[in-house]
This record gives C-alpha cells, structure tokens and sequence, in this order.
C-alpha cells in the first residue's frame, strides 16, 4: 500500500508539472497582456486641428494714399504702438520713415526754382520778340499811309506814274496785311508757350503740395476707436518696427470687430475631404482650457496651399464661433474639433488592437487559455478607435500590445 501511494504520487506530480509545461507559459504571456473589455458607447468622427483667433470682420488702419503717384513702393515703420493698445478715433498708432520722401521734395523744390526761371525767360522772350514784331507793323503801316499819300499826288501826274503809285500802294498794303497776320500768328504762338511753361510749374507746384500733403499722413492715426492688431504681412509675419508697407498692401495693423470671432485653421490634405461648411466645431481656447465654445465651418477652401516652415498640402478652414466672450482675443490659439460624423450605441476598439494585413483585419481577444485570433469587420475611425461591425460581441476583451506571429 505504501508503494502505491509513492506510485500515484509520482503519477500527480508528472501530471501537474505536465500542466504547468502546457500552460504557463500561456498564463504568463496573458499576465503580460494589456486588455481592453469591448462594449456598446456613441462614437463620434472628429478631425482636430488648431487655429488662430480672429475678429470676422475689421476695419483696417491703412498708411496713406497714394504712395505709388509719388514714386514710394517700399515705407519702413518707425514706430508703432503696442499690439493691443485701445487707441480712439483719431489716436497716434504708427509713424513711417519720411527720409525718401523728405528727398523727394528737396528734388521738387529744386525743379521749381528751374521751372521759374524758365518762365521769367520765357516771358521776357516773348515780350521782347512780340515788341519788336509790333513795331515792325506799325512802320509798315506808316509806308502804307506814305505811299496812299504820293498815289493821290500823282493823280496830275502820266499815266505811267500814276500807275506805278497805285502798284507801290497794293505792295505796302499787302506788306503790311501780311504783317498783321504774322503778328497774330507770332502772338498766339507766344501765348501758348506762355501757357505750357506756366502749366509745367504750375504742374511742378501741385506735386509739391502733393508730398507736402502725403508728408502729413505719414503719421498714421487710426480711423475710430478699438484695439490694435498688428497686420500680417504674405510670409505671415507680424507688421513691427522696421517692416515696410507698399501701395500694394499698405496696412498697418487692423481694428477687430470682437462682437463675431472666427477661427483660421488648416486641414491636411488627408482630412480634408470629411470637412464641409455647416459641420459643428467645439472650439477650446489654450489660454483657458476650461472654456469652451460651439462654433461651425462657414468656409472651406478648394484650393491647397504650402504654409511657410512646412512640405505638406494644407486648405484654409473658416470656423465662425456661435459666443463670444470678454476673454477672446485676436491672436489667441485654439483647438477645433471638427464634429464629421456621429454614431450612438456601436462596438468599437482602440487603433492599437487591430492588426492589418492586405486582405483582412483582425484582433487577438482573450480566451479561455492565451489568445484567440479573430477576423473583424469594421467601420469609420476616429484618432484613437475603429468602430467593429462583426467579429466581436460586448464584453470580450482584445489585446492592445499585439503579440509576435
């Protein structure tokens, strides 16, 4: 009896160690394993991207008119008040570098003093040529009168005499038509070199008063009252002192409306096609996290654009805020989160439990020893789950760290 007992004693003890070889190796790699217990939740497709406060609507403070009339394309700012300051109608908000233009009317001033000079010149040439021309026509007036005299005294004279006057009095008066006619010719001319000349420095003075005026507005005050934001130039960097302004984008900075606040994002490429205006967007400010904002897409670009600092495809996305609030500024960054789709009550798992290769999809559940493979169907994404249609129930639990093939 005592023999039995060691021999069903040993029997146990390679059975158990049997069991141990069979499965605890299994028991351990499920003990490794990180579980997520599948089960029935809304799921919600969003695409999440940032953004930059905005007011909708602003009026912009512009430098002044007329830059490229005057032969000005490229003003540097001087100066110019801080980002935010609440200035009002009229208020100081930037002063532009006058030294080019300063130039510019030093240069005119000189032209004027030559356009006058050329006037007087002008003046008296003609004076002098139109005198001398008038006293040329009244000495042929006075041959006129002489030779009208001798043809009446030669009226007792020969025939061939009398002729002869009456042929010198037909020549002094053609002379003298013919002067009458030069002289009006000459004078009209002489009047309008006088009007060109005059209008050249009256041409000359007007543009001086031109820069004397533009010279004014270099001083740029803004046009009522608000907060001031800095205008951003094509590279997207702020306007500050030493940036220039152009006739082409002459803005300085810009008064917001914050009564309507927008938020200017961008998609990549990859998203860009679950995007549509009218889509709701939850809107959160990183300046305060706890405040939150629904908000919609009013406008969605077709084209693509590179933005500097980046190799990637992005399209501009307009996204109007339904609120406002006292603690939204322009400039501030936000995070959007773009409501695509929403589905109520569906399985789903996290990306990191489902294995893909080019013809199925799967997921390694928990069994009742180690792991069961199982081939799942499934639906839309979101950035951290899948919607399962088929292959999994409720409760099942998968794995998230994916074991080795």
């Amino acid at each position: 009896m005592k023999k039995k007992g060691f021999i069903w004693g040993g029997a146990l003890l390679v059975i158990l160690i049997i069991v141990w070889i069979a499965f605890g190796s299994s028991d351990k790699e499920q003990a490794a394993q990180i579980y997520y217990k599948v089960k029935y939740d809304n799921f919600d497709v969003v695409v999440t991207t940032t953004g930059e406060l905005q007011a909708e609507n602003s009026m912009d403070i512009r430098g002044p008119s007329g830059l490229r009339r005057s032969g000005l394309y490229r003003i540097k700012i001087t100066d110019l008040v801080p980002e935010g300051t609440i200035v009002d109608s009229g208020d100081f908000v930037a002063s532009l570098d006058k030294s080019e233009l300063s130039k510019k009317l030093k240069d005119i001033e000189t032209e004027i003093q030559t356009k006058q000079n050329q006037y007087l010149q002008t003046k008296l040439d003609t004076t002098l040529e139109m005198r001398q021309t008038r006293d040329e026509l009244i000495n042929l007036n006075y041959a006129l009168e002489e030779n009208k005299i001798k043809l009446e005294q030669s009226k007792f004279e020969p025939p061939a005499t009398i002729r002869q006057a009456e042929i010198n009095l037909d020549k002094a008066r053609r002379r003298y038509n013919q002067a009458v006619e030069n002289y009006k010719i000459k004078r009209d001319k002489a009047e309008a070199k006088m009007r060109e000349v005059e209008a050249d420095l009256a041409k000359v003075k007007r543009k001086k008063m031109e820069l004397i005026e533009l010279l004014g507005k270099f001083d740029v005050k803004a046009p009522k009252g608000g907060m001031v934001i800095y205008q951003r130039s094509w590279d997207g960097a702020k306007r500050k002192v030493g940036s220039s302004i152009s006739p082409w984008n002459p803005i300085v900075a810009t008064l917001p409306d914050m009564s309507s606040m927008i938020s200017r994002a961008y998609i990549n490429e990859v998203d860009i096609s679950k995007v549509s205006e009218g889509q709701p967007v939850e809107v959160g400010i990183d300046a305060f996290p706890d405040k939150r904002f629904n908000a919609e897409i009013i406008d969605v670009a077709n084209v693509g654009e590179q933005r500097p600092g980046s190799d990637a495809k992005v399209f501009e996305v307009i996204i109007r805020l339904n609120d406002t609030d006292s603690v939204l500024k322009p400039g501030m960054t936000t995070s959007n989160r773009i409501m695509v789709s929403h589905f109520d009550s569906v399985l789903s798992v996290p990306l990191e439990a489902l294995k893909v290769t080019d013809s199925t999809r799967y997921v390694y559940k928990k069994a009742a020893v180690g792991l069961k493979k199982s081939q799942v169907t499934t639906g839309e994404a979101n950035d951290n789950f899948i919607i399962v249609q088929e292959g999994l129930n409720e409760n099942e639990e998968v794995t998230l760290n994916l074991p080795e093939e």
